[in-house]
């Protein structure tokens, strides 16, 4: 058992991590203040050639695995962007999964070559306000037509909406009650986002404010049939591909966070003088400081091992269940504690620990709370009853 990274993967945080230093927490607190996409850091990644890293290589891709797109974001979320970078590129990632899976020849090509050349921007439309994880209770509805569907419904938390072009969009085609299970029933389409027919309706928020989050009004809204992915009513399988790598790279993505605010955390603690002597000397600030380390790690390395089962096609479901939900604790401990060891000046936006602790907050909520994911493995590790 090897738990050495490989000379590919240390490249590739390197190489990250040098388009990262372009961007310094300057930047990143004017975005969050101005509530302004990072269109220069999307740019630079693009031109990076980053964007690609889990795509088809046929397509201007990279062809890697969840593996390397989780060392790829982690080294982003550390390098002082926090969620605010990894949002930026993350539905690049998983998002869309589904269509280098379940897409034709066709799609792929009309598709994937825009967002790896970060021509395209995309998001995702699943979760609805009175469905929220419960996914097979959505009410967005597509009615099929003459060469295409109209599609009517409400989709939450949709992130980079008024920015993107494209939209991953989950419609039921039948009635859930009319259904075998609860699960059929339910088609997937990558469309045009239109924003002159659909309203895109921001959502205020506490953090991340530099990548928006969105309330969606879709009213008769015509897709046409070559916008479907894969077959209709299968939908809902279809995004299952992206449910486990999407829990991995938030959990990786929360551990770099955490890093970033402890390392903050460490340096001030040096560096600040009480009482004739750095406040670092004290065991008070050392042992917070030193157990969130161990926390994290311990996360990380749960991240990996996730990813590597996903990567070697083996059951992953309660790893990256179990990664997020590690790597969500061990960031807000984190945050916190760099919070806490900046002591008055942890409140000022100077030191940039309290924009890391609000984003801190992200990963424990979304995209799955801890106690659907404890209620998980409890069923599917443990054989226990369903509880939900």
């Amino acid at each position: 058992m090897n738990f050495d990274l490989t000379d590919q993967q240390r490249a590739i945080d390197e190489g990250v991590r040098k388009v990262c230093a372009g961007f310094d927490d300057d930047y990143w607190t004017r975005h969050e203040e101005d509530a302004a996409f990072p269109h220069e850091f999307h740019r630079a990644m693009a031109d990076g050639g980053w964007l690609g890293i889990t795509m088809p290589e046929t397509l201007g891709g990279a062809g890697l695995g969840v593996t390397e797109a989780a060392i790829m974001m982690h080294a982003v979320s550390s390098s002082g962007g926090g969620y605010s970078a990894a949002s930026t590129i993350h539905i690049n990632l998983f998002g869309p999964h589904a269509i280098v899976v379940n897409g034709t020849d066709e799609q792929k090509a009309r598709w994937l070559p825009a967002l790896i050349a970060g021509d395209q921007k995309a998001c995702f439309g699943v979760t609805e306000p009175d469905a929220g994880l419960d996914t097979t209770s959505i009410s967005t509805f597509a009615t099929k037509v003459e060469g295409g569907y109209r599609v009517s419904g409400r989709k939450m938390w949709t992130s980079t909406g008024q920015v993107a072009d494209k939209i991953l969009l989950l419609t039921r085609t039948t009635p859930k009650e009319d259904c075998a299970r609860p699960t059929d029933g339910m088609t997937l389409f990558y469309t045009d986002l239109d924003r002159t027919k659909i309203e895109v309706r921001r959502i205020h928020k506490m953090a991340r404010n530099a990548v928006d989050s969105n309330a969606v009004f879709i009213d008769d809204y015509f897709i046409p049939d070559a916008d479907r992915v894969g077959e209709e009513g299968k939908g809902f399988g279809y995004i299952l591909h992206s449910l486990n790598p999407e829990r991995i790279l938030v959990g990786i993505e929360a551990v770099g966070l955490g890093r970033d605010a402890l390392n903050r955390a460490a340096t001030y603690a040096r560096e600040r003088r009480v009482f004739g002597r750095p406040i670092g000397q004290n065991q008070g600030i050392q042992h917070p400081i030193a157990e969130a380390w161990t926390n994290l790690e311990a996360a990380y390395w749960m991240c990996l091992r996730a990813a590597a089962l996903y990567d070697s096609g083996q059951s992953c479901a309660a790893e990256a269940n179990a990664a997020k939900f590690l790597s969500g604790k061990a960031a807000f401990n984190a945050a916190t504690t760099a919070v806490l060891t900046h002591g008055g000046m942890g409140f000022a936006r100077e030191y940039q620990v309290e924009r890391l602790f609000r984003e801190s907050i992200l990963p424990r909520i979304a995209p799955v709370t801890e106690q659907l994911i404890l209620s998980f493995i409890a069923e599917k590790v443990f054989d226990l009853p369903k509880s939900y």
